[in-house]
């Protein structure tokens, strides 16, 4: 007759196939108790956890036992040993900790004591369960919901789901953009900074996430209420307001730059300086920094032709030393354009594809023609010259940056004074079927 190596004992073949067939109590256990030999256990943990004292053993005895409610992991349970029964060689009484687990132990001799010879856990046979939600504005798109917060609010999940159906979200969350402004004097003014742009691509095949998103996974979420902060878009002159949901924080844009300080300020991407007759630096992008970056820096402004563009999700913005423009734009001169914003990125979380994020455009000096710093993906346009073209807002919900204006140091409203950023967004895409 063959044997079986069980640790260091030898075990005869025909006990393991004679072994008593587990006779399951199916009135789950909530308390202590002791295991009588033969029998199987539901024991339900959900009030705490629970020890289950092993009887004494005698070769080929068997006790099972089952997590009823899958809370082992929360509250496990304490297997006992019965006098000098050993449980696994060891003296030591073991715990059960594994969510859903089911565990059968045979007593063996002196030596090993109890030993489990099978486990396994619920996940094996799970019914798929989906993520429940509300809060937001809420669409579908095949077997996703999407919700858009346009503004504050609570994600509230009545059902995390399970990995056979979902438990995880992706998201987009982007942060106000940061204001424009005049630059003072004769000089121009600077675009502002897109928005902070964060995003995730857990469900990589069922929607187009941009760059940013690329490898990014998606977040698990638990039965709770998730409170939502969209970020308003920032004043003239004034930084964009952060947006945030669960751990995910964007940070506002940069405001461009002001008669004092003329740099940029830093931001989820930075704000363009104004213009003037020395350097002029544009705000940081990424700032705080996070991975993947959220943004990119505001344009330089290296002479008093015009000032620069805000940094987008996609792209920094144009300094006025650089050549590159959209068609039909010179290059800068004396009296020439300011600098494009930074591009934005393109994500289709809800559906289809739609840019976001992108810079303010810089304002202009006095020129023969109107002739602007375009912003771009929800970015503001920069002020012409006087009289002819005012300065544009970032769009609302992108985060776009506001554009820079004129060059005059009290302008009319309407006229060369810089524009406000764009709100922000969040939205929030998971399965539910």
């Amino acid at each position: 007759m063959g044997v079986i190596s069980c640790g260091t004992t030898m075990l005869d073949q025909g006990q393991f196939q004679n072994l008593p067939v587990v006779n399951w109590d199916t009135t789950a256990k909530t308390a202590n108790f002791t295991a009588v030999a033969g029998n199987g256990y539901f024991v339900n943990t959900t009030a705490g956890a629970i020890s289950v004292n092993l009887p004494a053993g005698t070769a080929g005895d068997v006790v099972a036992v089952k997590d009823y409610a899958q809370t082992f992991e929360t509250n496990p349970v304490t297997l006992v040993q019965n006098g000098s029964d050993k449980i696994g060689g060891s003296t030591v009484n073991p715990t059960l900790s594994v969510k859903g687990l089911a565990a059968t132990l045979v007593f063996v001799d002196a030596t090993q004591g109890w030993l489990v010879t099978g486990d396994g856990v619920q996940s094996s046979a799970l019914i798929p369960e989906y993520i429940a939600a509300t809060g937001g504005t809420i669409t579908t798109c095949g077997d996703f919901k999407i919700h858009t917060f346009t503004g504050p609010g609570t994600f509230c999940v009545s059902n995390s789901g399970n990995s056979a159906g979902s438990n995880t979200v992706d998201y987009l969350v982007i942060a106000g953009g940061g204001g424009g402004k005049h630059g003072g004097g004769a000089e121009a003014g600077g675009g502002g900074g897109a928005g902070g742009y964060r995003e995730s691509s857990g469900c990589a095949t069922c929607f187009s996430a941009s760059p940013s998103g690329a490898g990014v996974a998606a977040l698990p979420v638990t039965a709770t209420g998730y409170p939502i902060a969209v970020g308003g878009g920032g004043d003239i002159g004034v930084n964009g307001n952060p947006s945030s949901f669960s751990i995910i924080a964007s940070a506002g844009g940069g405001r461009a730059g002001l008669c004092s300080p003329c740099d940029g300020a830093p931001g989820g991407s930075g704000g363009g300086a104004r213009a003037g007759g020395t350097p002029k630096l544009g705000g940081a992008g990424n700032t705080p920094v996070v991975s993947p970056p959220q943004g990119n820096d505001g344009g330089n402004a290296v002479h008093e032709s015009g000032g620069s563009g805000g940094g987008g999700a996609g792209a920094v913005g144009y300094s006025t030393n650089t050549c590159t423009r959209y068609p039909g734009i010179p290059s800068p001169n004396s009296s020439g354009p300011g600098g494009n914003g930074g591009c934005g990125q393109t994500s289709s979380i809800t559906g289809s594809p739609v840019a976001r994020a992108g810079g303010g455009g810089g304002g202009s000096k006095n020129s023969p023609a109107p002739s602007i710093g375009f912003g771009k993906d929800g970015g503001g346009d920069g002020g012409g010259p006087p009289g002819s073209v005012s300065s544009t807002a970032g769009t609302a919900n992108t985060g776009g940056g506001g554009g820079g204006g004129n060059p005059s140091a009290t302008p009319p409203a309407t006229v060369g004074n810089g524009s406000g950023g764009g709100s922000g967004v969040v939205i929030i895409r998971y399965k539910y079927q």
